[in-house]
């Protein structure tokens, strides 16, 4: 490998720079349906994540995967949190004047 496709590290090979990485689980998050009651596991692509101005326009939604029913659930900081770093897609919105 030349020294430009390294970014000029000398000596470093594609191998040796991902060595030392391990394959990741994808991450899933626990929920469930208020309206059939039931209890599963959606990857992060399946949930949406609505931070608004306050905590009552701060939300993160899915559609139930045992009924199909649009679930919409409020999200605390800690929620927040979990979401956004699990590789949840946020949409931040914006208030008007």
């Amino acid at each position: 490998m030349s020294e430009s496709a390294t970014s000029g590290v000398r000596g470093m090979t594609v191998a040796s720079a991902f060595a030392g990485m391990r394959n990741v689980a994808p991450v899933v998050f626990r929920a469930g349906c208020p309206d059939c009651r039931g209890r599963f596991e959606l990857a992060a692509g399946a949930l949406r994540l609505a931070i608004g101005a306050s905590s009552r326009t701060t939300f993160y939604s899915f559609t139930c995967p045992d009924c199909g029913a649009a679930v919409r659930k409020p999200a605390g900081e800690r929620i927040v949190e979990l979401l956004t770093g699990g590789g949840v897609r946020t949409l931040r919105l914006h208030s008007t004047p």
